[in-house]
């Protein structure tokens, strides 16, 4: 099978082999031809399978004949988190390069003005977040009504973060359901999203390229016992990561954004070469940390979910979870960060004598017992309410609606997480015999060492 046969349009195959594929993914394979027919489809895929080409290709093939009208967008694209908005937005400029398409990125973060003038010229495809698209709506900027192609793109994150709501106002805006096509993507299924598909979609063309909660097969999953303080902890991560077979970058995640300031700060202290990413910080900084990461200027990027979710970062060598998922589907999605597009990865999580609910249901969910590094953790004793019941930190939720002018610290950090003094140092390369595989550590700094002129909290020293 090839791109050629698969019915897309001479200007999108050009764009597709000066990218330098040749051979579409299974869910591409799949989904392209019945949206080319102009069908409504149903897909389940885990993330890393292509799933954003399976609706940008052919999308770009349909969107040749006509006109986009002022503030009446011709197609809408609905994403849960400002980097999959924009990394949906880089893919349409990468295989949009022969039309002439205006595209337009509603996301919190930005000024409104420059989105007004955007969406004022008429816009071809409108990729946005929910609650930024409902923010224009509102103020009269947008009308919904001619919509010929609606996506609504990783659902059960929308799900989890409570936009489902919102997400009924939309489609009720868009118009008739039988005058628009309706492509509809989540990773699972739960009974939530069965609901909302079934009311959305026409006689939809059902597609699963994977189980649910299935990982890559090309990752290897490890579990690593900790005490439960916080800076037993790091101690075992700081190990890990010193310890790690050829590790050129890593994602390490962590349920709250307090945790990640935290451990972020701590893991610069110690000399690692690092930056941190949650949802608290302005739009500007996170993507300016993003690419830091992506250009390897940063070796490690400390990240909560709801930031991480659905990045496109091909070459991950490793992931670390600090602490077990409260969800065990993020966990699926975590380690989906690593082990893409057939290359192998490792994930080490973290568990202490509290975690045991969580772990299970991790394991229950893959139906994979994770090996354990080392000796495997002695589980806490359940002893009714209080002693011995470990409770479960709430995850992060994406602040959409708050307000675009969040206080920015030094480094891409906002201040309110506590940011050092000064920018983690660059990494420079490690010279030989320092260890191959490890990440690049800053050049020793005065300021980084304790006892100096800089006060360090002692928390932050372990």
């Amino acid at each position: 099978m090839s791109f050629e046969t698969l019915g897309l349009s001479p200007k999108v195959l050009d764009a597709v082999k000066a990218s330098g594929y040749t051979t579409p993914t299974p869910i591409q394979e799949q989904a392209i031809p019945h949206v080319l027919a102009k069908r409504d489809v149903m897909g389940i895929a885990q993330t890393g399978t292509g799933k954003t080409a399976s609706f940008v290709l052919p999308m770009l093939s349909l969107l040749e004949k006509g006109r986009a009208r002022a503030r009446m967008p011709r197609t809408l694209i609905l994403e849960p988190t400002r980097e999959l908005a924009a990394q949906v937005e880089e893919n349409f400029n990468r295989y949009g390069r022969n039309h002439k398409l205006t595209v337009a990125l509603l996301i919190g973060g930005v000024s409104f003005d420059d989105q007004f003038r955007k969406l004022d010229r008429g816009a071809d495809v409108l990729i946005a977040t929910p609650g930024r698209l409902l923010d224009h709506f509102e103020r009269g900027k947008l009308m919904m009504t001619g919509v010929e192609i609606l996506v609504i793109d990783e659902a059960d994150r929308m799900l989890d973060m409570g936009f489902i709501p919102d997400i009924e106002r939309i489609v009720n805006k868009t118009g008739i359901p039988f005058t628009r096509q309706t492509l509809f993507f989540s990773a699972t299924m739960p009974p939530e999203i069965e609901k909302l598909s079934k009311q959305f979609l026409q006689n939809p063309v059902h597609i699963s390229v994977a189980p649910p909660a299935t990982a890559s097969a090309t990752i290897v999953q490890r579990a690593v016992a900790a005490p439960h303080e916080a800076f037993g902890k790091r101690a075992v991560l700081r190990r890990l990561i010193d310890e790690a077979q050829d590790l050129t970058n890593a994602i390490i995640f962590c349920n709250r954004k307090t945790e990640v300031s935290t451990l972020w700060r701590s893991l610069e202290r110690h000399g690692y070469s690092c930056g941190a990413l949650h949802g608290d910080m302005d739009q500007r900084s996170r993507m300016a940390m993003l690419q830091s990461f992506k250009d390897n200027r940063i070796t490690l990027l400390v990240a909560s979910d709801v930031a991480a979710r659905g990045l496109d970062i091909p070459a991950v060598s490793h992931i670390f979870n600090f602490d077990v998922p409260v969800n065990a589907e993020d966990y699926i999605h975590r380690i989906g960060r690593t082990g893409r597009a057939g290359r192998s990865g490792q994930s080490f999580t973290i568990v202490t004598p509290a975690d045991r609910k969580g772990f299970e249901a991790i394991e229950a969910l893959t139906g994979l017992a994770i090996e354990w590094q080392g000796e495997p953790v002695e589980w806490e004793e359940r002893r009714g309410r209080g002693k011995g019941r470990s409770r479960q930190a709430a995850p992060e939720r994406a602040p959409e609606r708050a307000s675009s002018r969040a206080p920015e610290g030094r480094g891409g950090v906002p201040r309110s997480a506590g940011t050092a003094r000064k920018p983690a140092a660059q990494p420079s390369r490690p010279a030989a015999g320092e260890g191959k595989g490890r990440p690049r550590r800053a050049e020793a700094d005065s300021q980084h060492a304790f006892g100096g002129e800089e006060y360090v909290p002692a928390f932050l020293r372990n």
